[in-house]
């Protein structure tokens, strides 16, 4: 699933290729992607109109038109953008094409139809209607702990709960506490000042090494758990076997030599 890292690299993409293009032609090939929006107000939305600037918020992209309004975009378990100009080589699952006047497009792709497209007016009241929390690559360390400090439950849970700390999801939450050497069922409340010191900067620490590398685990260092999340390989730091686990319906990876419970 898209986590922050990946939807952050979507973001640089699509600085990189469609800023400041107008929109000629907008083909939406299936309803199940559009959220409060109908295909016929999308189209008059953003046709003629060029897309200016970009934000993220958690794992929310949105690409600010020279309207004032801003595109939505949410990737939900296995989206993507494709720029490209030959469509014979279109994408599987390409769901939504926004044509430019240099004859690209920009191709919005979603396998199984769980992510979002709509218009929304502004990001601040979107982000409030959702009952996002802070963004994880720009929350401030008392923010950070405030939220911890009033926590309850797992903390693999809490670091996922989209409310709480937006952008963390399944995979990161994992290398969060590898790097942190706290077990995913550690209790929330069982935290201590050093423990939500070292959580904070292993978030910053994990969000901004998986941006660097491309979110691709291949390209992580070696001392990461990712390119060795799966059960039965070798810990990379003390070479015991990483075990999975089942913690409120979604699997959990982790070294038990390495993240005893708290």
């Amino acid at each position: 699933m898209p986590e922050l890292p990946d939807v952050e690299i979507y973001r640089r993409y699509l600085n990189a290729t469609s800023l400041h293009q107008e929109i000629t032609k907008v083909e939406i090939r299936t309803d199940k992607i559009l959220e409060d929006i109908s295909a016929a107000r999308l189209k008059r939305g953003l046709k003629g109109r060029a897309m200016k600037a970009t934000r993220r918020w958690g794992k929310y992209l949105f690409a600010e038109l020279d309207s004032g309004r801003h595109v939505m975009m949410h990737f939900g378990m296995t989206g993507n953008l494709s720029y490209q100009k030959n469509l014979e080589d279109e994408p599987p699952h390409s769901r939504l094409l926004i044509g430019f006047t240099n004859g690209y497009y920009l191709i919005y792709i979603s396998q199984r139809l769980l992510g979002k497209v709509s218009l929304i007016t502004e990001v601040e009241k979107f982000v409030k209607d959702k009952r996002l929390g802070p963004d994880v690559l720009h929350i401030d360390y008392e923010t950070f702990g405030d939220i911890l400090r009033k926590g309850r439950g797992s903390l693999k849970t809490t670091l996922m709960n989209q409310k709480l700390f937006a952008g963390i999801g399944n995979v990161y939450s994992d290398e969060i506490l590898f790097r942190s050497r706290l077990h995913p069922k550690t209790e929330v409340g069982n935290l201590d000042e050093s423990d939500i010191k070292k959580l904070f900067r292993k978030t910053k620490e994990v969000m901004e090494t998986a941006i660097e590398s491309g979110a691709d685990p291949g390209k992580f260092p070696r001392s990461y758990l990712l390119p060795h999340r799966n059960e039965g390989e070798k810990c990379p730091y003390c070479k015991d076997h990483v075990k999975r686990m089942k913690i409120s319906g979604r699997s959990a990876y982790y070294c038990p030599a390495c993240q005893s419970k708290s």
